[in-house]
């Protein structure tokens, strides 16, 4: 048999190149699909790379695992609505913490790996896959959003968390490694590493699981990279994956905590969104107004913002939310989109929404480059966002204290398309809704928006 062995290296390395391009044109909306195809292509070739790997007994099932594997994949991704993708995204995380640990197992169950490397990559790994489904969970609706919390539960968590690292210690100092004896310890480790990862995610409310999608996406490319220094003969393409995957979570991490103005502790064990100002009412009633009172405001303003959230992509308005912006430019009327980091389910999530509509990029603001526009605007448009725009955050004592947020409240009228009188996800309610220039266009947010291009054409 012809030993291809010495190309694997150099493979190795022309697909840690195209994880670089992809993952810098992944950086811009315009290039980020061009860019999930370059990865993937890495991705693939790396995987047929692996199958050079000199004494390589197991192909079969290996094809068995990619095809398995792989038609799942696309089948669920094909099927998956868009307002489920962040607990997709989840999901698939959870995935790739749990074969992380699945190869540390293996790693550690031999005698030519590297077992300290291989200990702490499957510790991180599997409290990443486990805290990803805890977060599957909550964005499925499976579970209560609201944080779960109990009395002594830090002590708890530190101490399961004390003793997966202490069984990981004795399954790296057990005398030459002798498998039987490290498989004595390797499934407490396991399971108390797991366990730790349900614990630490329990007491994080719905709110906060943007944060900690990205930040259990930092945790899988640092177990994967670990991993590849395992090996007798590292795996390099495993290590700069994932070192690359790590570094860009961590920062989406830090970008996303910095944007709730909370530190990444607070957001692990802050139990954020858990109780709201005990006694505090809300001033004031909502207000509710017709399509065509609205369609008339917007046809007669000079400037328009809309502010998209997680109720236009569970109505899936973004097309008419394009059509609407369309035929208010048409009546030279000036449209941007107010786009708040964490508005969604997920990191990026309005801006992908907007993007399958083709609304154009330049339409987009973050809350910085939009806020000081507000006192200017006309008519602002909050389709389905409801804790990204809550005054409540100005207010000491509230829950969102501290939160920057989009200041629509200052415009001279907001129109608020909701569904109901109901909460935002991190069950706070929204002093918004009770302001004297703010009123209720209640219905689902692709029918409502339907109805004010009706009314807009009509005029």
């Amino acid at each position: 048999m012809v030993d291809f062995s010495y190309a694997i290296d150099p493979v190795y390395i022309a697909t840690i190149f195209f994880f670089i391009v992809g993952l810098q044109r992944m950086s811009h909306p315009l290039t980020a699909r061009s860019g999930i195809v370059w990865a993937g292509a890495a991705m693939l070739i790396a995987t047929l790379a692996t199958f050079l790997t000199p004494d390589l007994t197991n192909f079969t099932l290996m094809a068995i695992a990619i095809v398995i594997g792989g038609g799942f994949g696309y089948i669920a991704a094909k099927r998956v609505a868009m307002t489920d993708m962040p607990q997709m995204i989840a999901l698939y995380n959870g995935m790739g913490g749990g074969a992380a640990a699945g190869i540390s197992a293996v790693a550690l169950l031999g005698t030519t790996a590297t077992a300290s490397f291989a200990v702490i990559g499957g510790l991180i790994g599997a409290i990443s896959f486990a805290g990803s489904l805890i977060a599957f969970l909550k964005l499925q609706g499976w579970m209560g959003p609201r944080p779960i919390t109990f009395l002594g539960q830090h002590v708890v968590n530190m101490t399961v968390l004390a003793l997966a690292i202490i069984s990981g210690v004795l399954v790296v100092w057990q005398p030459s490694r002798i498998p039987l004896t490290v498989a004595m310890y390797l499934p407490l480790f396991f399971v108390l590493s797991l366990g730790f990862g349900f614990l630490m995610t329990l007491p994080i409310g719905g709110a906060d699981m943007p944060v900690v999608i990205s930040m259990y996406n930092a945790f899988t490319g640092l177990a994967v990279a670990l991993d590849g220094f395992s090996f007798a003969t590292p795996n390099y393409a495993m290590v700069v994956a994932g070192i690359i995957v790590g570094a860009a979570g961590s920062l989406l991490t830090l970008q996303m905590a910095r944007a709730m103005n909370r530190s990444i502790s607070n957001v692990f064990f802050g139990a954020f969104g858990a109780t709201e100002e005990k006694g505090m009412q809300i001033q004031g009633s909502m207000k509710s107004i017709g399509a065509d009172d609205v369609a008339v405001m917007l046809a007669y303003a000079n400037k328009v913002i809309i502010a998209p959230g997680y109720g236009m992509a569970v109505a899936q308005a973004q097309q008419k939310v394009k059509e609407l912006t369309d035929l208010l430019e048409s009546k030279n009327v000036q449209v941007k989109f107010a786009i708040h980091p964490v508005a969604g389910r997920m990191p990026g999530h309005m801006n992908v929404l907007l993007a399958e509509a083709g609304v154009a990029y330049d339409h987009l603001f973050d809350r910085d480059e939009v806020n000081p526009e507000f006192p200017s605007t006309d008519v602002v448009l909050v389709i389905g966002a409801n804790d990204v725009v809550n005054p409540a955050a100005h207010r000491q004592g509230s829950p969102l204290f501290g939160m920057p947020i989009l200041d629509v409240d200052q415009a001279k009228d907001v129109i608020v398309l909701k569904r109901g009188q109901g909460k935002g996800f991190a069950g706070i309610e929204n002093d918004l809704f009770y302001r004297d220039n703010t009123r209720m266009l209640y219905g689902d947010a692709q029918e409502s928006v339907g109805k004010l291009v009706q009314a807009l054409k009509k005029l």
